[in-house]
């Protein structure tokens, strides 16, 4: 190794080992400012890029934003989507490069300065001390007079002295300088070279993300082109039509009205009417009038609810009027009031007058009808049954998540408005939706309905396995129970309006929930009558899953942690839902007779059973409710006892609590970690669950885990806390953590889910001995 300062100058003192340090010293001060300039440049660089991420994320959730205003075009929203997914991808990507640069360059040449240059600096005064004070000593001795023998032998004392130090001070000094010389080579070169590191990593996972990305964008803009050359196409389709009617005689406004009484919109006649008010100044307003529903109705703006002038025209009679001073008037007169119109034109009078009449004879005519359209509207068609054959088609071509739920009853159509193949789901509900239901939910808020698409984004397993627990059928028979008796319609796809109102009125109001259906019990002929029925139904459910099962082998396999038989899940909603046997009779039909909500809860929940813990929400039970003869216990706590990772799933995604405890200060991690329930430990760890929680014992999650030697437990435990720390230290507040930790959850939620078997080591062993 090349030594900087020589030791034997060192000791000789010499001018060349002067002339060495001073140029050292100097070498090394401008390596001070050099890094300092570096670290500074490096922060800013790191605020700047933080400022980039924010403004980025603010634009991804712009077009977010977008998408959802985009909901009724399903190209430009799924497009927007997967966009915005992909530049969140990209602001993670940005965060990790910032966060590796700042440990790279900022933090390792600092600790450079900090650390290496501060003893430099500090061998330097003390080197530059002892100079000074062998200089003194070596004049003070050259002073001394031969004849004062004390004082020559004082002074020599004290030059031999001086000297020893001098030695090894500046032996010291020339080590720390030759160290530091040597080691500058090492720090500067490790810190860049981690920090291309840092950006190979970042442009070959930005590489990746749009590589995957890039068919799609591909066929995206293979569909573009196709779309500009319809809009150039519908442009001059429209300029033509322009062109034509701009020929058109506009001298009155005759031209432009005309009634249909067969109008599919229902609208026979629309316009332009002066009204003459009924005050006592007999103002006339000017408002837009319509025949549609026989009924005649006026608004004043577009989103006005309309006004209804005439309940019934099949009650009403329409007349010219001559007697009042403005021109072109008639009257519609009913048995309770009369309302007196002026059309614009004589041509536009005749007009609205035998509309009026032709709508009266059209209404007489529809109520003889009526029964007979109701009759072909009841009768099946032909395209239902061939959309039916295209969704299973689409099943067996589609993705796991869709194929798997769409398998459940009822989830082949809309859960509201019967429309096929739907692609979204309410999680919390276990329904499936089309895309325009899907935004209704969206606008009811999350405390009602968690939407989620089947196709776009990632699906947990605990998720799925929840969504085919449920289903359409299930949630129907709790949420549409009045739907019948009180004569409602379900509506069609496209009314929009309909829709919301109705969406409404059964997930926010509950105006369809029998809310007596839970609180009496059946006679022991009904028992019987619906125990044979469910049989009937699970045997065509049964030969119905082993064809599919045969007709897709890529399908998720159902896992059970809840000591149930694991069933295809094409059964696994109903054979939830119907009674079993004399032991589903105790539990659902005698046990359920005066129950409060809350408590139907707290025990459909031990029972794994979530037909009823549906049932139970939808008449208003409180989903943290306590039961107080039972040591305040929850429902969550309730299907840890029961084992049931799935209803625990449940209770969390409609809002229970994760951290509420009972008397004795448990919570569902608490009772979760003394059952050595693997899987629902995993599973309240990722929903927020505090580990550090002690019981009225004084004992939390972890000291349990490590009495019971339960090493899973214990391993999700401490790799759980040690990421929590490690996100405290480095300020990463509300993030989930490095990959390795994600990749161990999601190893442990595919296998408390999918292959339970494997987490059941501990309570095997446990046998053992």
């Amino acid at each position: 190794m090349k030594m900087t300062v020589d030791f034997e100058e060192c000791l000789k003192d010499s001018p060349r080992f002067r002339a060495a340090l001073e140029e050292v010293e100097g070498d090394v001060a401008e390596l001070e400012l050099k890094l300092d300039k570096l670290v500074k440049l490096c922060i800013a660089m790191i605020d700047t890029g933080k400022a980039f991420c924010a403004a980025n994320k603010q634009f991804m959730n712009g077009i977010r934003d977008l998408a959802q205003y985009s909901s009724n075009d399903a190209v430009v929203e799924t497009s927007l989507t997967k966009f915005s997914d992909s530049l969140q991808e990209m602001i993670n990507f940005h965060t990790i490069l910032f966060d590796q640069t700042q440990r790279s360059i900022k933090a390792q040449l600092q600790n450079f300065v900090k650390e290496d240059l501060r003893k430099f600096k500090d061998a330097k005064k003390q080197f530059e001390k002892v100079s000074e004070e062998k200089e003194n000593a070596l004049v003070k001795n050259a002073q001394v007079q031969r004849n004062k023998q004390h004082e020559v032998e004082e002074a020599t004392n004290i030059l031999t002295a001086t000297r020893k130090c001098f030695r090894h001070i500046a032996l010291d000094y020339v080590l720390q300088i030759n160290v530091l010389q040597s080691k500058r080579r090492s720090e500067i070169l490790k810190s860049m070279l981690s920090f291309m590191y840092a950006h190979l990593a970042f442009f070959h996972q930005g590489y990746d993300l749009f590589s995957e990305l890039g068919p799609y964008m591909k066929d995206l803009g293979a569909q573009l082109d196709r779309l500009v050359v319809d809009a150039a196409k519908e442009k001059r389709e429209m300029e033509q039509k322009h062109s034509t009617i701009q020929q058109k005689d506009f001298s009155s406004d005759d031209s432009k009205l005309e009634y249909n009484v067969d109008a599919a919109n229902g609208i026979v006649m629309e316009g332009y009417l002066f009204k003459r008010a009924s005050n006592a100044f007999k103002t006339w307003n000017r408002r837009w009038f319509s025949i549609q529903n026989n009924q005649l109705v006026y608004q004043k703006k577009f989103k006005d609810s309309p006004t209804v002038v005439v309940e019934d025209l099949r009650l009403c009679t329409v007349k010219h009027c001559e007697d009042v001073e403005r021109r072109f008037c008639f009257e519609v007169v009913s048995p309770t009031k009369s309302c007196m119109l002026q059309a614009d034109s004589e041509k536009l009078r005749q007009a609205w007058i035998k509309a009026v009449q032709t709508s009266i004879a059209t209404a007489y005519r529809e109520k003889g009808d009526e029964s007979e359209k109701l009759d072909k509207k009841s009768s099946p068609s032909t395209g239902s049954l061939d959309s039916g054959n295209e969704s299973k088609e689409k099943l067996l071509k589609g993705e796991s998540a869709l194929q798997r739920v769409q398998c459940i009853p009822g989830n082949s159509s809309c859960c509201d408005c019967g429309l096929a193949d739907p692609r979204w789901a309410s999680i919390n509900l276990g329904i499936t939706l089309c895309i325009e239901c899907s935004g209704i939910h969206r606008s009811l808020g999350v405390h009602f309905s968690k939407v989620r698409s089947l196709t776009l984004d990632t699906w947990e397993p605990e998720l799925l396995k929840l969504m085919c627990e449920l289903g359409n059928d299930v949630i129907n028979r709790v949420y549409e129970a009045k739907l019948e008796k009180m004569g409602i319609k379900k509506p069609q796809p496209g009314q929009r309006q309909e829709k919301e109102a109705y969406i409404r009125a059964k997930y926010v109001e509950r105006k369809f929930v029998d809310k007596f259906s839970t609180l009496s019990s059946p006679s022991q002929q009904e028992k019987r009558t619906i125990s044979k029925s469910c049989e009937e139904q699970r045997l065509s459910q049964v030969r119905a899953s082993v064809h599919s099962v045969k007709s897709n082998d890529s399908g998720i396999q159902q896992g059970s942690d809840d000591g149930r038989e694991s069933l295809p899940s094409t059964v696994s909603a109903n054979s939830l839902y119907e009674p079993e046997g004399e032991r589903q009779e105790s539990s659902v039909f005698l046990d359920s007779k005066h129950l409060n909500p809350g408590l139907q809860l707290y025990r459909a929940s031990y029972e794994k059973n979530l037909p009823k813990m549906a049932e139970a929400l939808a008449h208003g039970a409180d989903v943290n409710w306590a039961n107080s003869d039972e040591n305040q216990a929850t429902a969550l706590i309730q299907a840890v006892l029961g084992g049931s990772l799935v209803t625990c799933e449940f209770l969390l995604q409609n809002g229970a609590n994760v951290n509420q405890r009972d008397i004795q200060g448990r919570g569902p991690l608490h009772h979760a970690t003394v059952l050595g329930h693997t899987g629902q430990v995993c599973l309240f760890l990722k929903r927020g669950a505090n580990q550090h929680a002690s019981d009225e014992e004084g004992k939390d999650p972890l000291s349990i885990a490590v009495e019971a030697a339960n090493a899973d437990i214990v391993t999700l435990l401490r790799l759980a806390r040690m990421n929590e720390e490690m996100r405290e230290s480095e300020g990463l507040y509300g993030q989930p953590g490095d990959e390795t930790y994600q990749d161990i959850f999601r190893d442990f939620s595919q296998m408390a889910s999918n292959n339970p078997e494997k987490l059941n080591r501990f309570q095997q062993d446990s046998q053992k001995f």
